[in-house]
């Protein structure tokens, strides 16, 4: 490979900045595309290649900008143009990428470090040597070993067909950004075939919208939102269960958090060690019903003497209680914490404490009778009136099974009561409790997330409820990459995406984007993503993306390559008016 040829020369460099170089061309006719040696080069075109000669490092770089001078473009007119021994000399900027050394050129080096010299000679970049250093992107000494290199695209500028590490694609999570109609969700069905055919390893998607039902042959498809599956409330935790009941901070959860102890200590009480707070059966009184655990002007000790035998069952993370006896327990724990005539004793009941309650209460046997919570959560089964299946046990399945992919539609799941927030925040917290205890260390998992700007950056609050954010998969972003579970999150609206999730995102691909917000949102998280990259992002065509990573030495303006699957994600068309 000879970087440095006479026969591809453009120009000299005239000016050094921190950002770019500025190339002065001696004629115009280095502007056009040619052939040398059976090759074709493009030139000085914007948005085309050029290496730049240095002692011991060459420079690549992208021109961004041609122009002239005030007096040439002055003299611009038909007459002149030709005229053969007119000469215009254009100016050109251009990006620098990348350097590399001039005795082994096949290899790049993302810094800035070391900038060429004035006067240095400029030429135009070979599709050969373009293709070299897109095959080592991504390459890491540790893994060449087996590392899957798959074909993503091709470049907008020559047509190279660029192969891209997955373990640089996703080892640092992935974000496919986008307007509506760019061909985000192309390039996500790509994603899922290129990691599914390529690798071992397993996939989660949550599908919105019920799109991507063809995408992959060999997948678990679940219907979320019909009351086959739930997520069982039982797996939820305290937290998540605190964001459906909205307790006021002051008065409802302390009695709340105390009703769920009380009802978990019932999970427990097998031996019947607690009968002295239950209720007699009215058919026997020498026996009791478990259910609610009454403590008014009952004896203290045993109940707390129980709850320290079993304290790590009564404060794990996991609501495991009966829910329809929340509401009567949460009566039942206004009481007074001592009888002043019988200090040993709960005290009787608090009317006051009562009416602070009401409303609490009011929104637990709420929760209980929405069909909205009862076929996503399963909080009273009887009314669904068929056998359900909870959705941990599925993906317990899936990641035990021979299925690649795992698909989760919510499709069908309400927009109302923020339960699809929710239940996306359930799932993600249930994975990273997984990856925390080390099951995906040796297999890492993809979590895909389509239209995540609907699930993300979300927050519970009310007039009362002090605002809780639904963090599980920031929380994934920040912490899980240890552990082996990656984010792929999909949005046409990254600016409204938490900050703290998409600066995590090691690698962009960006497809169109006009919103200004949203295209400072991805300067803003992603470092190398400059504004001159940025700028060719509101004239992308469909299936086109610039593609930035940490483990990517320059940006890349790609077309994606078609998925052989496509997702269902056409446009209804408008119909003709019969004549």
């Amino acid at each position: 490979m000879q970087p440095f040829d006479h026969h591809k020369f453009l120009g000299y460099v005239a000016e050094v900045t921190p950002g770019y170089i500025r190339v002065q061309m001696p004629s115009a006719l280095h502007l056009t595309s040619f052939y040398h040696q059976g090759e074709v080069y493009n030139g000085g075109n914007v948005g085309s290649f050029v290496v730049v000669e240095g002692a011991e490092f060459g420079f690549l770089g992208r021109l961004f900008e041609l122009t002239l001078t005030q007096v040439e473009r002055q003299a611009i007119t038909e007459q002149n143009l030709q005229q053969p021994e007119q000469t215009f000399h254009p100016v050109a900027k251009v990006e620098l990428l990348a350097l590399f050394s001039v005795y082994a050129p096949e290899k790049i080096i993302k810094t800035v470090s070391r900038y060429p010299v004035i006067g240095a000679k400029v030429f135009s970049c070979s599709n050969e040597q373009i293709g070299h250093y897109i095959e080592t992107f991504g390459i890491k000494p540790e893994s060449i070993k087996g590392a899957p290199f798959v074909p993503l695209g091709k470049l907008t500028s020559n047509g190279q067909e660029c192969h891209v590490s997955l373990d640089s694609l996703f080892g640092r999570h992935c974000a496919v950004l986008g307007t509506t109609g760019g061909g985000k969700s192309w390039t996500v069905a790509k994603l899922i075939e290129l990691y599914t055919e390529h690798t071992k390893n397993k996939c989660i998607l949550i599908d919105a919208t019920g799109e991507y039902a063809t995408v992959e042959d060999q997948q678990n498809s679940i219907q979320m939102g019909t009351g086959d599956y739930i997520f069982d409330y039982k797996n939820l935790t305290v937290d998540e269960m605190f964001y459906l009941l909205h307790p006021s901070a002051k008065t409802q959860v302390p009695k709340l958090m105390e009703a769920i102890r009380s009802l978990k200590m019932v999970e427990i009480d097998n031996g019947g060690s607690l009968n002295v707070y239950y209720a007699k059966d009215p058919n026997d009184p020498t026996k009791f019903i478990r259910g609610n655990v009454f403590k008014a002007n009952n004896p203290k000790r045993p109940l707390q003497v129980f709850y320290y035998q079993h304290i790590n069952e009564i404060e794990d993370r996991t609501c495991r209680f009966d829910f329809n006896l929340l509401a009567a327990q949460i009566t039942q724990e206004c009481v007074w914490d001592t009888d002043q005539r019988a200090p040993a004793n709960y005290g009787g009941k608090v009317d006051n404490d009562i009416s602070n309650c009401v409303s609490l209460i009011s929104r637990v046997n709420n929760i209980s009778s929405t069909g909205e919570y009862n076929q996503i959560f399963g909080f009273n089964k009887t009314k669904l009136g068929r056998e359900t299946k909870d959705l941990t046990v599925a993906i317990d399945e899936f990641l035990a099974g021979d299925n690649s992919c795992m698909r989760i539609d919510f499709s069908r799941v309400s927009f109302d009561y923020q339960v699809r927030e929710i239940l996306v925040n359930a799932i993600g917290k249930y994975l990273l409790y997984k990856a925390r205890d080390n099951k995906f260390k040796d297999s890492p998992l993809v979590i895909f997330i389509d239209e995540a700007h609907q699930f993300l950056n979300k927050a519970i609050a009310d007039e009362y409820f002090a605002a809780k954010p639904l963090d599980a998969f920031e929380q994934i972003s920040k912490e899980a990459r240890k552990y082996g579970l990656f984010l792929c999150i999909a949005t046409q609206m990254p600016r409204d995406i938490p900050l703290g999730t998409l600066s995590q995102m090691g690698t962009f691909i960006v497809h169109r984007l006009i919103n200004e917000q949203d295209k400072k949102a991805v300067e803003s998280a992603a470092s190398a993503a400059n504004r001159n990259s940025l700028a060719y992002l509101p004239i992308l065509g469909e299936g086109e993306a610039l593609m930035v990573g940490v483990d990517f030495p320059m940006p890349l303006t790609l077309k994606i390559n078609e998925p052989v699957h496509k997702p269902n994600s056409n446009t209804p068309k408008f119909k003709k008016k019969d004549e």
